[in-house]
């Protein structure tokens, strides 16, 4: 595997040497990386820096990369659903573990240090609008990293067994994934915070229980989703990502997390359109830690 040439149609890169969705060139990443669903939030983190080396652009893919207190750092938009997860991590793992010009694999592997940095609706009365929560697990609702050959110990077989006894889940559906987050990465970026189990759903109204007008097809799910308990675990939240990251992430060799500000109290119907300020918190707090 090691050898193997990696084809143009397998691995795309654009004529200026940049990767092809990301369009960042190798030397523009940095082995830490924020990672943030809003292009526009790639500004906001990037205010924070001492200084910046690039800002680059591409689709709803828009990178950063300077300096913080004396650690290079790239902040990096993926867009919404745990497909542009694949995208982007796969080209971020690309940029420093493929040699563009032989289109192999490097000898040396970079671990990239990876943290997501998101919104989410809260599912329990311990998480609150305005909280922070930690996704030490992660259950993928999509089934996006079922296409990779899947290591036994990249996901944990027993909890989705009990999760889907539980919820009577229905077998049209994609089989619920469950990763956990690098435990180094949790215990120094989430000191202080709410440790949860996070729910990567692939939409955002109807995967996650919202009715408009279309019915859905279990009404009941939420609730069985916040009466599960595995061994003292609750789910704590809803978002997008998580599950995608934690996956890529162990499957690729790297480091990652995701942290969530709570905007959405799904438990009191309650919401807060007006979080900036909270996320900056987020946000601050995550630079400082990283």
């Amino acid at each position: 595997m090691q050898n193997r040439i990696i084809p143009p149609s397998e691995l795309i890169i654009n004529e200026d040497g940049s990767i092809f969705h990301l369009h960042i060139k190798p030397e523009q990443l940095a082995d830490t990386v924020i990672l943030v669903g809003d292009p526009t939030r790639v500004n906001m983190v990037a205010s924070f820096f001492d200084s910046i080396e690039c800002d680059i652009q591409s689709r709803e893919f828009h990178t950063i990369t300077g300096f913080h207190k004396g650690k290079r750092i790239s902040c990096v938009s993926h867009g919404i659903g745990t497909d542009n997860i694949d995208i982007v991590v796969t080209e971020l793992d690309a940029l420093k573990n493929i040699d563009f010009q032989t289109r192999c694999v490097k000898e040396h592997h970079t671990t990239l240090t990876m943290v997501r940095i998101g919104t989410s609706g809260g599912l329990q009365d311990f998480t609150p609008v305005g909280s922070y929560v930690v996704s030490k697990r992660s259950i993928g609702f999509d089934g996006m990293i079922r296409f990779y050959d899947l290591p036994k110990d990249v996901t944990d077989e027993d909890f989705e067994s009990k999760f889907c006894e539980h919820t009577n889940w229905r077998k049209k559906l994609c089989i619920p994934y469950v990763v956990s987050a690098d435990d180094e990465l949790v215990s120094r970026i989430g000191e202080g915070m709410v440790m949860g189990v996070t729910i990567s759903a692939p939409g955002f109204y109807g995967p996650q229980g919202r009715h408009v007008r279309i019915p859905l097809a279990d009404p009941d799910l939420n609730s069985k989703i916040m009466s599960f308990d595995y061994n003292g675990e609750k789910i704590t939240n809803y978002e997008m990502e998580s599950s995608a990251v934690a996956g890529m992430a162990k499957l690729l060799g790297h480091k990652a997390m995701t942290v969530c500000c709570i905007i959405a109290g799904r438990v009191d119907k309650s919401m807060n359109t007006s979080y900036k300020g909270t996320m900056e918190g987020l946000v601050k707090i995550v630079l400082d830690r990283i």
